[in-house]
């Protein structure tokens, strides 16, 4: 069961050196009610000089600890895909936290590279992005930094799915079982039926409560994972902005049923990115050294596509797109 869980996860996810800038760094344990602490990182923009760090099996240009500099500042919260880790997008946070940003970065319990508990219980992620948005703003010692009027949600595959039922969306999982007898082979599929074994990993018992969360005004969302459980009209209480990617060659989330089908969903048209060339794991950051070698499979990308010059307009587009739906908003009152 285990193989078929991992064999494509990004396991141990990596972290290479980020551009140079003053972003600080925390790592954070939440209290998430009766369940396990959410474990957190958090960038944020800050006037100390950063330093090579540790993350992972790789570095990171930061300040650890360091004080938070501004005021108003917009939030962006961020999820993983299937057995990531909160460290799964570290380059694009950096990118945000130099940008002005604060991001916070959780790992969603039970379902991270060395947990794969819970990896099929996808309900139950917006409920704890949910629960980090209530700690940045009320509970995070400089909560009152931040702008509670401009809050953004980053999510890739799983991720991706998280981010949209957090912004209002409202999947229906009754299509989960024609789509995979139609295609048994693909990875959602695989993931569920290795899951079978645990009885709370699939939507049977209790009716599943999905939680949404209006304080999302701005998402950007990569290779979304079960796109087509909003097809029809599952996204239509989304009124965030919206900026949508989808890797060309996709062979995790091949076809039209994933990024395509959520697109057509949504009640007005994101800022689309088709990446020409690109496979899934393009969207995560340029493995280090070590994690290459650990875990190939979410390192390699195809002939001629560079991940890392990727990932400077990748940043670039989604910087650009919270500074337009974020910042440009007016500021909450005192």
């Amino acid at each position: 069961m285990k193989r078929a869980i991992t064999v494509l996860l990004p396991a141990i996810l990596f972290v290479t050196s980020a551009q140079a800038g003053s972003a600080g760094f925390r790592e954070l344990s939440v209290s998430d009610g009766t369940d396990r602490p959410l474990q957190v990182g958090l960038w944020y923009p800050t006037d100390a000089a950063p330093s090579k760090q540790r993350l992972g099996t790789g570095e990171q240009l930061v300040a650890p600890g360091a004080a938070v500099a501004g005021r108003a500042l917009p939030l962006v919260v961020l999820s993983h895909g299937t057995g990531g880790w909160y460290g799964s997008h570290v380059d694009t946070a950096l990118a945000l936290a130099e940008a002005g940003f604060v991001v916070a970065a959780l790992s969603h319990t039970g379902d991270t590279y060395d947990d794969h508990s819970r990896a099929a219980r996808t309900w139950d992620r917006p409920r704890q992005l949910h629960r980090l948005i209530d700690f940045m703003l009320s509970e995070w010692p400089e909560h009152a930094q931040l702008d509670a009027a401009k809050v953004g949600a980053f999510g890739f595959s799983a991720g991706g799915f998280t981010v949209l039922v957090a912004a209002g969306g409202t999947p229906d999982f009754s299509k989960i079982a024609a789509h995979c007898a139609a295609h048994p082979d693909f990875y959602d599929c695989r993931l569920l039926e290795a899951s079978t074994q645990d009885t709370d990993a699939g939507p049977a018992g209790p009716p599943i409560a999905f939680v949404h969360d209006p304080r999302i005004t701005a998402a950007v969302v990569a290779a979304p994972a079960l796109g087509y459980t909003f097809a029809p009209g599952g996204l239509k209480g989304v009124t965030a902005e919206v900026q949508l990617w989808q890797a060309e060659n996709d062979r995790i989330l091949p076809g039209d049923e994933y990024a395509p089908a959520a697109r057509d969903a949504l009640p007005k048209a994101p800022e689309f990115h088709l990446v020409a060339n690109a496979d899934h794991y393009d969207f995560l950051s340029t493995c280090s050294a070590q994690l290459a070698h650990i875990a190939p499979e979410i390192c390699l990308s195809r002939e001629g596509f560079d991940r890392a010059a990727f990932h400077g307009r990748f940043n670039a587009n989604v910087v650009r797109f919270f500074e337009r739906a974020l910042k440009a908003k007016p500021t909450s009152a005192p």
